[in-house]
């Protein structure tokens, strides 16, 4: 079933360590010491480490594609920090469909017309998102993403809840020998 304005996605809880902090960090090439030296950032006024923005950034990103899919593309996450993470806290994302929108997927290329995909539509769809821990709000923002549209005689290939197959398992039994 395609979103909806007003659909309410389920929370994410993010357990917030000192791991994943100075992971994101260096991942994000932010060496700033608030983000990896607790002494340092005690110096500077914080009570210890805490998330940078990129960290969060992916976090929120995470949060998004885990519950639209695969074929969900991030077009913009726009966000705005609020409390910090801290080591030890829980951050909880939730988000509400803002906005669906439905619109031909054409290219122009050497003045024709082409389709992207089979049935010539995507889906934009803006999610509100709200990652809150113990201390407030940590991050608000809007997320916009578009979704392939599928034929409407299109079935899925696989059961929603299926688990995605194996690459490494045997096709079948003669196969694991």
């Amino acid at each position: 079933m395609p979103p909806r304005p007003g659909d309410v996605l389920p929370p994410l809880e993010v357990p917030i360590t000192r791991t994943l902090i100075v992971a994101g960090a260096i991942a994000s090439r932010d060496y700033q010491d608030v983000h990896h030296d607790t002494e340092l950032a005690q110096e500077k006024g914080s009570p210890d480490i805490f998330m940078n923005i990129l960290t969060t950034n992916g976090l929120v990103g995470r949060y998004i594609t885990d519950h639209f899919g695969p074929t969900a593309t991030l077009r913009k996450v726009a966000i705005r920090l609020g409390a910090p993470n801290y080591p030890g806290d829980t951050m909880v994302l939730t988000g509400t469909v803002e906005r669906v929108e439905h619109s031909d997927q054409r290219t122009e290329h050497d003045q024709r017309t082409e389709h992207d995909d089979q049935s010539g539509e995507a889906v934009t769809v803006t999610v509100k998102v709200t990652g809150a821990n113990g201390i407030g709000t940590h991050v608000t923002g809007t997320v916009t993403l578009t979704l392939p549209d599928a034929a409407p005689d299109a079935a899925p290939d696989a059961a929603p809840d299926a688990a995605p197959a194996d690459p490494m398992a045997p096709a079948s039994a003669e196969d694991a020998v």
